[in-house]
């Protein structure tokens, strides 16, 4: 590739905080965030769904970069800036073998992160 590395990672950092600020503008009060929708039949509520993933994801992928900085980096280059696994390896100078280590690993965490994020939603706790 031919982009430096810290070019690739702030790109991976600044797609994750255009995409959450963006559901957090929505759902702000001056942008009618308190408002309740009404669904149409023919119109999927898709959005608010995706909104709400990628609030929970954002959330759980602060919490694993406290814990693993490096599969952090390796979720935002993959998911973010939409980086293979093999090129998120080459920008954070890592063998193929570790970066799919963090993969895997990151992937295993923030799904039971964000399970968990539901979950305690559900309770109201």
């Amino acid at each position: 590739m031919g982009q430096p590395r810290p070019l690739l990672r702030g790109a991976a950092e600044a797609m994750r905080r255009i995409l959450v600020d963006g559901v957090r503008r929505k759902r702000s009060e001056k942008h009618g965030g308190h408002r309740h929708r009404v669904n149409l039949p023919d119109v999927p509520a898709e959005p608010e769904v995706a909104d709400e993933k990628l609030l929970a994801l954002d959330a759980a992928l602060t919490r694993l970069a406290a814990e693993d900085p490096v599969a952090a980096r390796v979720v935002e280059l993959h998911h973010f800036a939409g980086l293979s696994i093999e090129d998120a390896a080459t920008a954070l100078g890592l063998s193929r073998a570790t970066a799919y280590r963090h993969w895997k690993y990151a992937r295993a965490w923030l799904r039971d992160a964000i399970s968990g994020l539901r979950a305690c939603c559900k309770k109201g706790v």
